[in-house]
């Protein structure tokens, strides 16, 4: 299996809802359809949030990891 390579790196880390999923979609604004952003995020909220509202804006997610007390997270641009 080959890792999926990511053209942008965010970490949220300490970032809370709303505020974590505005600049992930701001990020993503910036990316080229197909193009892959890394995002990290703690777990509670940003986990359940942002991936869900990721979906809702067009993109997927393509990768989900568990590093610890965050989550690593990879967006595909829709």
């Amino acid at each position: 299996m080959t890792e999926i390579k990511a053209n942008a790196s965010l970490d949220l880390r300490g970032i809370m809802c709303p505020i974590n999923f505005v600049k992930t979609k701001l990020k993503l604004e910036t990316l080229e359809a197909g193009e892959v952003l890394e995002v990290i995020l703690d777990s509670g909220d940003p986990i359940q949030n942002v991936p869900k509202s990721i979906k809702e804006e067009g993109h997927r997610i393509v990768e989900v990891k568990k590093e610890g007390e965050h989550f690593r997270l990879k967006v595909q641009k829709g």
